[in-house]
C-alpha cells in the first residue's frame, strides 16, 4: 500500500515540474486609429491610420520584439536591398511608438501558453532576426502583422505559409488579432483590454 504522504510529495514534484516547462508568449496589438475631427489640431495622425496598428511579441519580461521599416520606404519588397529591421522595445516605448500616449492607446495584449521547447526556439529566431534582418519591410511584402505571424507559424503555434501568402493573408495587424482572439476564445486564453483615448477613432476588431 501505498503511502499518502510519499505519494502527495510525488504529487506536487510532477506539477512543479509541468508548470515549469511551460511559460507564455504575450502578442501585444496597438490599434490603428485617427483622430476625431474636432480634436484633429490636437491629435497626431497615425501611420496607416484606422487599418495601421502596430503588433509586436513579448518573451521576457518587457522586452517586445517587433518589426520596423528602416530606411527608405518601398512599395515593393527588395530580396537584395531590405530596409527594415528587427527591434526590441519596452512596453512603454512599444505603445508609443505610432506618437500616441502609451497611457491612451487602445491596445490588446493575447497570452500564448507555449512549452520551454517553444520558448527557447522563439528566443533563437529572435536572436538571429535581431543580427540579420531576414526580409525586407514593404507595402506589398512583409510588415509588422506578417512577421509577427511567421514567427509564431516557426513555433507551429498557427498555419505556416510561403512568404508571399503571409503577407497576403496578414495584410495589416487586424487580420492576425482576429485569428488570435478566435483561438483564444477556443482554448480559454488569457486576453487583456486597453480602451484607448476618447479623442480618437480606433478600428474595431
Amino acid at each position: 500500500m501505498v503511502k499518502p504522504i510519499p505519494l502527495l510529495l510525488f504529487c506536487l514534484q510532477a506539477f512543479a515540474v509541468g508548470a515549469q516547462d511551460t511559460g507564455y508568449l504575450k502578442v501585444h496589438f496597438l490599434y490603428g486609429s485617427k483622430p476625431l475631427p474636432k480634436y484633429r489640431k490636437s491629435e497626431q495622425r497615425w501611420f496607416g491610420g484606422v487599418l495601421g496598428g502596430h503588433v509586436g511579441i513579448e518573451s521576457d519580461s518587457n522586452r517586445i520584439v517587433n518589426f520596423l521599416p528602416s530606411g527608405k520606404f518601398h512599395v515593393l519588397a527588395r530580396r537584395n536591398k531590405r530596409h527594415s529591421r528587427f527591434a526590441v522595445h519596452s512596453a512603454e516605448d512599444f505603445y508609443a511608438i505610432l506618437g500616441g500616449e502609451p497611457d491612451s492607446a487602445r491596445k490588446l495584449i493575447v497570452h500564448i501558453p507555449v512549452t520551454r521547447a517553444q520558448q527557447h526556439h522563439f528566443d533563437s529566431i529572435t536572436a538571429s532576426y535581431l543580427g540579420n534582418t531576414p526580409y525586407d519591410y514593404a507595402f506589398w511584402g512583409m510588415r509588422c502583422g506578417a512577421a509577427a505571424y511567421e514567427l509564431l507559424a516557426r513555433l507551429e503555434l498557427l498555419q505556416p505559409y510561403s512568404q508571399r501568402k503571409t503577407f497576403r493573408k496578414i495584410f495589416y495587424p487586424r487580420r492576425l488579432r482576429k485569428r488570435l482572439l478566435k483561438a483564444a476564445a477556443a482554448n480559454s486564453w488569457t486576453i487583456v483590454r486597453q480602451e484607448g483615448s476618447r479623442k480618437r477613432k480606433w478600428e474595431r476588431d
